[in-house]
Order: structure tokens, then sequence, then C-alpha cells
């Protein structure tokens, strides 16, 4: 059996009515970027999470970059984040002008520790950068807690937690500002690129609506310096069509992953764990293995292909060499970059794919 570790052409097939519609209007309209599309999206996008505005921009690296820059993180500030995240995070914070600071995350759940928060604040920390990876949120209850006392924003990358809920208030939430991802692979993915910043500040709001329009407040008015990061009317169109079937597709990813839990029975395989608090998504479905790299070439032989969500922590990669931090700075990190691995997990897989992966790992014997 082949199994993909993802198929978009599988999905666009599935949905295809209602996205050539969305398409067909676009085209139709004549109208191709900060239109009524867009203004639709963002107002069902911000009922959907639950707050007051959602500011459609370029991408989720760029909704991380000026939600940072609305925060007023400053060139030589600090913002405190994860290192076993998608290199885009960094970026973000780079764009900022900003240091990143790195904690470890909790051995089990993958996401930031906030007990270690405290030890990493210093007078020139502006910001939080939570990640909410995989699809589980991070604990931002004792996050938000840290965050008051030394009255610092939070910024939470949401970029793989599109409905995802920590004590059943919704991820981009607990923060300042939330920030998500529409990369196609998502959730809720778009067919390009595309980016999602949410809050309850109309201040904040506007802010960012002049930040993703080169700092304009009308036609050919500059407020202040601004940059081109608009979620054009196409995208805005196809995500808005895929909505109302978000909660659908978390679910079945939510019944996948418990179908793993039930046919894996390796006892060599550490399965991802739920924490009490969360309401996990499951944007990935990532397992661990002492033998990882064999497991994933086993696993290919089969014909089921895997991913590493992710192979190097940032800060040792050569772009972050020059902050200068040490190997053993976060070891849970480190020691889960070389034992992760995420198998196939989206709404359009069958139960039968599902059982023969499973299958497939249960034969590991290494």
């Amino acid at each position: 059996m082949q199994v993909l570790f993802g198929d978009l052409g599988r999905h666009y097939r599935t949905y295809k009515t209602e996205i050539d519609a969305a398409v067909q209007r676009v085209l139709e309209s004549g109208w191709f970027v900060l239109g009524k599309e867009v203004e639709r999206f963002e107002k069902r996008f911000a009922e959907y999470v639950g707050v007051q505005h959602a500011v459609g921009v370029g991408s989720g690296t760029e909704a991380i970059h000026l939600a940072l820059l609305a925060a007023d993180v400053q060139p030589g500030d600090e913002v405190i984040t994860v290192a076993n995240t998608a290199i885009p995070t960094l970026s973000a914070i780079s764009f900022a002008g900003a240091t990143p600071v790195f904690v470890d995350v909790d051995s089990d759940f993958y996401t930031l520790r906030p007990d270690l928060l405290e030890t990493a604040i210093t007078p020139r920390t502006r910001a939080i950068v939570p990640v909410h990876l995989f699809g589980q949120c991070c604990n931002m209850s004792e996050i938000r807690e840290v965050a008051i006392k030394y009255r610092l924003p939070v910024v939470e990358d949401c970029a793989q937690a599109h409905g995802s809920e920590w004590e059943g208030i919704p991820a981009g939430t607990w923060g300042l500002l939330g920030c998500f991802s529409f990369y196609p692979s998502k959730n809720l993915g778009a067919f390009g690129d595309g980016g999602m910043v949410v809050t309850e500040d109309d201040e904040l709001a506007e802010r960012l609506k002049r930040l993703r329009n080169y700092g304009q407040t009308r036609r050919y008015v500059h407020e202040s310096i601004g940059f081109n990061s608009r979620l054009d009317e196409m995208q805005a169109a196809i995500l808005d069509a895929q909505l109302d079937f978000l909660e659908s597709w978390n679910d079945r990813r939510r019944a996948i992953a418990n179908l793993y839990r039930q046919q894996i029975t390796n006892p060599r395989i550490v399965l991802p764990k739920e924490a009490t608090n969360a309401f996990h998504i499951y944007h990935l479905f990532v397992i661990q293995s002492e033998n990882r790299d064999k497991l994933r070439e086993f696993l290919l032989k089969r014909g089921v292909e895997t991913q590493i969500h992710y192979p190097i922590p940032c800060y040792q990669q050569k772009a972050y060499a020059h902050l200068g931090v040490a190997t053993g700075h976060c070891p849970t990190t480190e020691r889960l970059a070389g034992r992760i691995l995420s198998l196939p997990i989206y709404p359009e897989l069958d139960d039968e794919q599902i059982i023969y992966i499973a299958q497939c790992i249960n034969e590991f014997d290494q």
C-alpha cells in the first residue's frame, strides 16, 4: 500500500465544487487585493476563534512579524520562544529586529515549559512567543501568569493550532495577539501562502491593517512605514469556502489519532500524549523511536511516507549560529530532535491506511 504523507490533490478533488465556485467568483469580480472576500473571511474567522478582530496578512511568518511590531517590539529587544519549531517563528522575530531567547520544552507535550520562563527574562525582554506545536496548546494559563507578572505581551504562534484549545479557551485568544498560518498543509490551508492575526484590541487591529498595507490609512496617505503583506482575495475566498469544514476535519484528525493509539502496539514506540487541559487537533501525529531513521527507512520501503518536525533545533541552524547558543542549552529539545517522526494524518486518509501504517510499525523490531 502507498500512503503519502500529505495529499492536497485528493483534498482538492474532495471539495472541488466549493473551491471552484469560490475561485470563479473572484475571477468574475475583477477585484483581487483587499476586497470583499478578505473582509468576509476576516469576519468569519474572527467569529470562529471568538475575537473582535482578524486581520489577513501574507503568511503565518508575516502574522508573527507584524504582530510583534504592533506590540512595540523594537530592534535590540529580546523575544522568548522555543527551538523546536519551524524556522519561520525565528524569521519573524528577526524581521522585527529582535533577538530570540530559547527555553526548553516539556518532554511529554513538546511545548514551552512555563517554569523556565522567569530564568530567561532580562531587562531587554519585550515579548513571549509560545508555539502551539503539532496541534496542541501550550500551558497558557501558567504562561499568562508569568507574562502578567512581568508585563510582557504574549504573541501566540498558532500556525498549527486552528481550533486547538487550552482549558476550553481557543488558541490565539490567550495572549495579546494570535497568529495563524494558512500554508496549504495546515488544518485550514490556502492554495498558496496566507496568514491571520487575531486580537481583541481595536487599536492593535487598526495598526496591523496599516502595517500590512504600506502604513496606509487611506489611498496614498501613509501614516507610518509599513509592508506589503496582504491576504489576497483568491486565497481568502478559498479559505472561506473551507472554513465550515474545519471542525469536522479536526474531528477526523482526532479519530485518526485514536486509531493510531489503538493499533500501534510496538513497545519500542512512544506515542504522543494529550495534556489534560488541552483540546488537541493533531496537525501532526508525532511518535518517538530510538532508531527513528531506521524506522523511517523501514516504513518508506513499505510505501509509507513520513516527515521529521523538526530535525535541527533552531539555534543549531547555521542561520542562527551568531547567537552563540551552546549545545545542551535545551536538552529536551535536542533529544527529541533525534527521536521524533511524524506519521501521515489528514482527513482524507482511510482507516485501512492507518491500520496498515500501524501494522508496519508493529513489525519494526529495532
